[in-house]
């Protein structure tokens, strides 16, 4: 194990110029991650609802997965500005900050484990410094983890959209090779949608159709994104119940999507209609 003092010495002699940022998304954990993939952390990063960043110096670590987190920088703090967000119609801060040049390379590479039992995001340095450990160095910037096996698949609408953006081949690969039905579950009220892909590359171009748009052209989810805005999907899960081999005919798929559907009730207390 390579100790973090090794690494950042720098922030161990000064760690009272420093705030710990823990970023984690409010909706999606990994929304600060997908932000780093796209470069735009150090703006998703700037935008705050309080006055989180009252020191020189900001040491960020992204979520990763449960007490593993991605290095993200050290940010220097240059400015702050009360604004208001016409959208949703409430004041927020803006924050001015420059990326330093401290480990610069490590960024999205470097993985450090520190357990958080805690809500609270914005934190002393000098309080958690010790409780750091270095478990990794990626050989290069995280971009998206590898398909996981159809039994494992479980993916928020966000995710979604990273990994069809991204064209991460080990999906796309996955998805276009396989038919099946699948499930879509509301996480703010429990109800289900069940659908069934077939036909050329299958779940990966049904899935496309929901990352562009949130709802897949169903009807009920398409009258929900029409009433709420675009930003409901976020509350979407993405699961897959069965799957069958790319040469199985579409009529089969096609019955065991109404299986499903009637196993769950899916016409009566979700949001299929047929």
């Amino acid at each position: 194990m390579i100790k973090f003092e090794y690494v950042f010495p720098e922030l161990v002699d000064n760690s009272k110029e420093y705030k710990l940022h823990v970023a984690t998304g409010h909706t999606n954990k990994k929304e600060p991650l997908y932000a780093l993939i796209k470069n735009k952390f150090k703006e998703w990063q700037e935008h705050q609802n309080n006055k989180n960043f009252e020191r020189k110096y900001i040491l960020s670590l992204i979520y990763y997965k449960p007490n593993l987190w991605v290095y993200g920088g050290v940010y220097e703090r240059i400015n702050v500005k009360n604004e208001y967000d016409e959208d949703n119609k409430k004041e927020y801060y803006k924050y001015e900050t420059i990326l330093s040049g401290i480990q610069k390379d490590l960024i999205g590479r470097l993985i450090i484990k520190f357990n958080k039992d805690f809500r609270n995001s914005y934190l002393l340095l000098e309080k958690h410094i010790e409780n750091f450990e270095i478990i990794e160095l990626l050989e290069k910037p995280y971009r998206i983890d590898p398909f996981p096996g159809y039994e494992n698949l479980v993916l928020g609408y966000e995710e979604l959209k990273e990994i069809i953006n991204e064209e991460e081949a080990s999906w796309e690969s996955a998805l276009s090779n396989t038919k099946g039905v699948y499930l879509i579950t509301d996480k703010t009220n429990g109800k289900l949608y069940i659908g069934s892909a077939y036909g050329e590359n299958a779940f990966w171009d049904r899935w496309k159709n929901y990352s562009m748009n949130g709802h897949g052209n169903n009807i009920d989810l398409k009258r929900i994104i029409e009433k709420e805005g675009v930003a409901y999907a976020k509350n979407f899960q993405f699961s897959i119940l069965e799957v069958r081999s790319a040469i199985t005919n579409d009529e089969v798929i096609i019955k065991r999507e109404t299986h499903w559907k009637n196993i769950m009730k899916t016409r009566e207390f979700g949001y299929n209609k047929n």
